[in-house]
């Protein structure tokens, strides 16, 4: 058995095996794209939650500043009657309705806040989707890693089973001692092995992505548009805090905060009411009866035990925002540092595995010709031929690695798939 037979037949197996994928392919669908998965895990975990929950309390906020009225109007009735006293039949009702009134200035500022609140749930729905894009980011690029790990390892089990036939074969004939068979068969059992290893890590992985989106895990990493429409320059080069979600985020809620300091600082006590109410009173049994408007302003008074707690309350939101957004600032840059330096790393490693894949396929291809010239034993043949295989697994991992370190780039720089 040579090496130039084991690449002949892993050629064939190859040709079989993309004649049979083109065919499953032309029955289903096409690869599931990263954004296209965002979409249905979106749809599937409702990641967005406690954003969508944040957007309808910011409207309803608003819908309550932009009311004409500090609050619910009130409704009261009243009836005084000497009915068990003197019973001369002395009697009065009367019907007053009590409207809220807002302080000046209150309404705008409430209104402004509640706008600043919305804005800032809907940049939230922005963030917790570029969160959910980073957690399939990986999981892609794991099931890519995976991918190789099992496509090499089964490439491998392929290549000793044939091997292990011809050199049985050549046992037989006289021109290879039993042991070299006993070796190959080591090598083989070993392969099968690993190959099944990494057969049911891959498929761990993909039931993990199915369970996260419901969709097929034949999923394309690579986002080529996305990293075009970025500018890989960009991305490189600079940090820009603008355009990341999650700081954009962060700065909306600041934003929020500061305005519900200016809502405490307008709200110096309870609305004021304005009543109106109607009143229709009787002296005495047989007198007439007569009827009366009354006009009424209730005008409660703030004092610092109630007003100087909900000052308090805003101005630590506020300070404990900001905190938040100057951590978040630090973080984020530091991982996009981080992620950068990680592709740069990832980039020149795959060139040096490349390298030594390369080398390594020739060392096996030079030891196949002496080991065909009878100056070479099969276990040097077996070793060489092994660590080729080795070298091209770590290679196709490797690529998948530096796919994974570009998109951890992309989503450092808060870049949606």
């Amino acid at each position: 058995m040579t090496l130039s037979f084991w690449n002949r037949s892993r050629r064939a197996v190859t040709a079989g095996l993309g004649l049979a994928l083109l065919s499953a392919a032309a029955a289903r669908a096409e690869p599931v794209t990263l954004a296209a998965a965002v979409d249905a895990a979106w749809r599937k975990t409702q990641a967005g939650a406690a954003a969508q929950a944040q957007q309808a309390l910011a409207d309803a906020e608003r819908q309550t500043a932009a009311s004409l009225l500090a609050g619910s109007p009130a409704l009261s009735l009243s009836e005084r009657s000497d009915r068990w006293q003197d019973n001369t039949g002395v009697r009065e009702r009367e019907i007053a309705l009590a409207l809220p009134l807002w302080l000046p200035g209150q309404r705008s500022a409430r209104l402004q806040a509640a706008e600043a609140e919305s804005a800032s749930a809907a940049q939230a729905v922005a963030a917790a989707r570029l969160t959910l894009a980073g957690q399939l980011r990986e999981l892609a690029w794991s099931l890519s890693s995976l991918k190789a790990e099992a496509e090499g390892a089964s490439a491998q089990q392929r290549y000793l089973q044939t091997l292990a036939a011809d050199v049985d074969r050549r046992v037989k004939a006289g021109d290879l001692a039993r042991t070299d068979a006993l070796a190959v068969d080591g090598e083989r059992l070993n392969a099968q092995a690993e190959a099944i290893s990494a057969q049911q890590r891959l498929q761990a992985e993909q039931q993990r992505w199915t369970a996260l989106t419901d969709l097929a895990p034949d999923v394309v990493a690579d986002e080529p548009d996305a990293g075009r429409a970025a500018g890989q320059e960009a991305l490189v080069d600079s940090f820009d805090e603008v355009r990341h979600p999650q700081l954009a985020q962060l700065a909306l809620a600041e934003e929020a905060a500061r305005r519900q300091v200016e809502v405490a600082r307008r709200d110096i006590s309870e609305a004021p009411e304005l009543s109106l109410g109607y009143r229709h009173e009787r002296d005495a049994r047989g007198q007439a009866s007569r009827g009366s408007v009354t006009v009424g302003l209730r005008v409660p008074f703030g004092t610092d035990g109630r007003n100087a707690p909900l000052r308090a309350a805003a101005q630590g939101a506020l300070d404990k925002a900001r905190a938040e957004q100057a951590r978040a600032r630090a973080a984020l840059a530091a991982d996009w540092r981080i992620a950068r330096d990680a592709l740069s790393v990832a980039e020149r490693q795959t060139a040096m595995h490349r390298e030594r894949a390369a080398l390594l396929r020739q060392r096996a291809a030079l030891l196949d010709k002496s080991f065909r010239a009878g100056e070479t034993a099969l276990p040097d043949l077996l070793l060489a031929v092994q660590a080729a295989a080795q070298a091209d697994a770590a290679l196709a991992r490797q690529l998948a690695a530096q796919g994974n370190a570009r998109a951890r780039l992309l989503q450092a720089s808060g870049v949606m798939p």
